[in-house]
């Protein structure tokens, strides 16, 4: 027997490896205990009946035959757990989701066209190709909230993109320019997608101008002309997303650093600074660090010396106090690709929640990987990861997207953005889930055991994406701009990339410039129930508004769907009596996090949306801290938000008593570099909370909002933004 019929008609090669491997996951929880033998010897039986050819047989006759075969053997229990598992796949493929209201109505409210049943959304979104339906209907796969929303519509007449965001050519150093780009984010923002630019190119504050004004007012000074543009066009089930960055040897990057201290200013967009390695440097040593800016049109070179600590400080003290900016490490990002050793490349800028660098004109095109379906006997002492079916389904994945960028082509808002993603053809696969798999397998997230299994299984989704890409390569031919002399001096290339990957891509090519990404995945994995993107899960619980018959706010718990899994499997109605491994985004330690971001940044070529949410008394050090870890470990990126500050909205956590002050650890390895701030008094902060920018979500009015990896989630209707 060469090959079996699937269940979509099409043909594979019979595989006597998936036959015994199948088995013996049935085995692995039954009551007798876990049997390779026996699985052996199902697999040898089937292999030796089709072995002399003849007609090709259906997977439904396979597995027919493998429950004969277990009956007459004396593990009756093998038998029961292969029936019912069988079962249970049978009846995922047929059923549509179990939502509950609020996963309904993200469902309903952001990715549903047109009362489309639950059948017709999947065969929209996917193309009606069956392959993907079923990974999508398992729950194992989904793509990005632009192309559940949209793919397809443009049949319609509707101007839709599947591309989540985008980074578009930085604004030209003229007033020209400046403008050009408010025009290029409207046009943009009018399809569905975010924005990410840099406006390192315009000059500083007092430079000379060939005008009326003779001074320009400054790049900063433009920065609320782009975030009201932001907030002018609306989008159906998001706000617009805007991400601003300015690099850190700008003369008036101080400015930068300082514009979101004004609650008023630029209220629609993140911002991020561009760290480099020498600044890193100077603020390790102490030493100035020259902001240098050379005006083409007039000659005048703007030279500003900074006290690289002092300004670093300032950075960390505003992001303790007002979550904002964040910090992107740009020579990690430019050094750690494929790209990075062809000159004729380079990075505009990053998407408005950072997991994307990208040139000028690039979209983000992504779809996540839910890591928590792969795992075989959840909750149980034999808990293990299915990574042959995660290898299956990262080539499905990436041959998805790839028939979603095709599709979607023409459909970009931007002529330089149809230009750009026809030569890179970036691809975002992610992941998201991990909290949940590394609870189902009853590891903690951050521990050593928990490293091991996300960096084994971080390095198969990078090979087998690279296989895949290369495979379609050979078919189509790699991306325009494609130089394997180039991608195979590249560091990321020699250091991640197993034998036979390398060997692809020698022979074939690939036929995307970059592979890998994680978002945040707020929407679509708070849809099907599971934590997002890296993080781990953010509570254990949360407390829901409702209104009640008679007017009155009524307020109850609810848990997180795994923690309320878990408890109703292991019988527990009280959260302190779960296990130690149920940590969450509030208690965990911060080296747990860096750690585990350390290892999927090194096989993830693009980077990595994170958010480190930390609690009300974190100290200002211990910010600082957490930068300058992150740097060290090689991170790419982190965003810091801390409950209670003064952007603060989120109303699900309890906050200190008034009497407690902001502490200062001293028995840290960094204590030469210990701050130099004023501490804060806790009492006049807490006043200022009361005063401060609430969350509330513009859909529905609800309060409750859980920030998760750069994102806002109303706990109620779903509604999400960049924030």
């Amino acid at each position: 027997m060469n090959q079996i019929i699937k269940r979509d008609g099409t043909t594979e090669l019979f595989s006597k490896d998936k036959i015994e491997d199948a088995v013996y996951k049935a085995s692995i929880n039954s009551e007798k205990g876990a049997d390779r033998e026996i699985a052996i010897e199902v697999a040898d039986k089937i292999d030796k009946k089709y072995a002399l050819g003849g007609q090709n047989p259906s997977v439904e006759e396979i597995q027919d035959l493998v429950e004969v075969l277990l009956m007459e053997t004396d593990r009756k229990d093998i038998a029961k757990h292969y029936i019912l598992y069988r079962e249970k796949r049978s009846e995922i493929r047929k059923k549509s989701w179990e939502l509950d209201e609020l996963q309904s109505s993200i469902w309903k409210n952001k990715y549903r066209f047109n009362n489309e049943n639950f059948d017709q959304w999947i065969n929209r979104i996917s193309n009606k190709n069956p392959r993907i339906s079923k990974l999508i209907r398992q729950r194992k796969f989904l793509f990005a909230g632009r192309i559940l929303a949209n793919r397809g519509l443009y049949k319609t007449g509707k101007k839709v993109t599947y591309s989540n965001c985008y980074v578009i050519e930085p604004p030209q150093d003229s007033i020209e320019g400046i403008f050009d780009t408010a025009k290029k984010l409207a046009r943009t923002f009018s399809y569905g997608g975010g924005v990410g630019i840099d406006i390192s190119k315009l000059r500083p504050k007092g430079a000379l101008v060939n005008n009326a004004a003779k001074h320009t007012t400054g790049a900063v000074s433009f920065m609320d002309l782009y975030s009201l543009t932001t907030g002018l066009i609306g989008q159906r089930g998001r706000r617009g997303a805007l991400m601003i960055s300015m690099d850190v040897s700008h003369p008036e990057i101080e400015e930068f650093i300082d514009i979101k201290t004004d609650l008023e200013k630029v209220t629609k967009a993140n911002i991020s600074v561009k760290i480099t390695d020498d600044f890193m440097k100077a603020v390790k040593e102490r030493k100035p660090f020259d902001c240098t800016f050379y005006v083409d049109t007039t000659g005048e070179t703007v030279v500003k010396t900074m006290d690289a600590f002092n300004l670093f400080n300032k950075l960390v003290k505003n992001n303790w106090d007002y979550a904002e900016p964040g910090i992107l490490f740009w020579d990690r990002i430019e050094k750690h690709n494929f790209m990075s050793e062809d000159e004729t490349f380079s990075f505009a800028g990053v998407n408005p929640c950072a997991e994307e660098p990208l040139p000028s004109g690039g979209s983000c095109l992504l779809g996540s990987i839910n890591l928590s379906e792969f795992v075989i006997q959840p909750f149980g002492d034999h808990a293990t990861f299915d990574m042959n079916k995660l290898k299956s389904c990262v080539r499905e994945s990436v041959i998805a997207l790839n028939d979603v960028l095709d599709e979607g082509l023409n459909l970009h808002p931007l002529e330089e953005q149809r230009e750009s993603v026809g030569k890179y053809r970036q691809i975002g696969l992610g992941v998201m889930g991990i909290a949940d798999m590394l609870i189902k397998m009853s590891m903690k997230y951050g521990s050593d055991d928990s490293l091991k299994l996300c960096e084994d299984i971080a390095k198969t989704i990078l090979n087998e994406s690279v296989i895949q890409s290369a495979l379609i390569a050979k078919e189509y031919g790699p991306f325009s701009e494609y130089k394997y002399d180039k991608i195979s001096k590249s560091k990321f290339y020699i250091n991640n990339l197993d034998d036979e990957a390398k060997e692809m891509v020698e022979k074939y090519g690939l036929r995307n410039s970059q592979l890998l990404t994680i978002p945040p995945t707020g929407s679509i994995s708070t849809m099907i129930g599971i934590s997002g993107g890296i993080e781990p899960i953010f509570n254990l619980s949360y407390i829901r508004k409702t209104e009640s018959l008679h007017d009155e706010d009524v307020y109850y718990k609810v848990y997180t769907p795994i923690v309320k899994e878990y408890m109703d499997i292991k019988g527990i109605t009280e959260e302190e009596d779960l296990p130690d491994f149920f940590v969450t985004a509030m208690n965990i330690d911060y080296s747990g996090r860096i750690k585990m971001q350390k290892v999927w940044q090194e096989y993830v070529d693009a980077s990595i949306s994170s958010t480190i949410n930390i609690p009300f008394e974190t100290t200002i050090e211990d910010v600082f801290n957490i930068y300058m870890d992150a740097w060290e470990a090689g991170l790419k990126g982190i965003t810091i938000f801390r409950d209670g500050c003064k952007r603060s909205g989120i109303l699900i956590n309890e906050k200190p008593e008034k009497d407690s002050k902001d502490k200062k650890g001293s028995d840290n390895a960094r204590e030469e570099l210990a701050l130099t701030v004023e501490e804060e008094n806790v009492d006049l902060i807490n006043e200022e909370i009361g005063q401060s920018e609430k969350f509330v979500c513009p859909e529905c009015g609800n309060e409750g909002i859980a920030n998760t990896g750069g994102c806002s989630i109303c706990l109620k209707c779903g509604y999400s933004a960049c924030s």
